[in-house]
């Protein structure tokens, strides 16, 4: 799986909007706090404003903040806002691709690599990463040798 950079940053500032507060907080400094370039993330922030994540408000006292509680963003809510479906496959959804003869089995492969993902992405929240805690599960899956071999 890829994850992209626009994704990345998107994450990190949501996350940084997590560790905030509440308050707003300016474009200039989430792009300065996480080494994000700050035209990139104008557009990354626009995208999760438009997808109910982040709130704005222009001005001297404006800024960014999350739209919801932390605790109720998951990871998952992030990536679709800027990215849409956590898995396609070229294109569309895992469950509308078809497969003939010997790759058949590989539709199911896709979808049970989806819920793989879900299942990591769906349960690790904002208000998780800015505490510096994963939930059990998940923490467990990162300790595995395996998951941080590279093949």
């Amino acid at each position: 799986m890829r994850i992209s950079a626009r994704t990345d940053y998107a994450v990190r500032a949501a996350v940084e909007l997590a560790s905030a507060g509440g308050g707003p907080v300016k474009g200039e400094a989430l792009a300065t706090a996480q080494a994000i370039p700050p035209k990139f993330l104008e557009n990354i922030l626009g995208d999760l404003r438009h997808a109910r994540v982040v709130r704005s408000q222009r001005g001297a006292e404006g800024g960014y903040w999350l739209a919801r509680p932390a605790e109720e963003i998951s990871v998952a809510d992030v990536m679709r806002a800027v990215e849409g479906p956590l898995a396609t496959v070229r294109g569309e959804p895992p469950e509308d691709v078809r497969y003939a003869g010997a790759a058949e089995p590989l539709q199911q492969v896709w979808i049970a690599v989806r819920k793989n993902l879900r299942d990591v992405v769906e349960h690790v929240t904002l208000a998780d990463l800015a505490a510096g805690r994963l939930p059990d599960a998940i923490a467990a899956l990162a300790r595995d040798p395996e998951a941080w071999t590279t093949r």
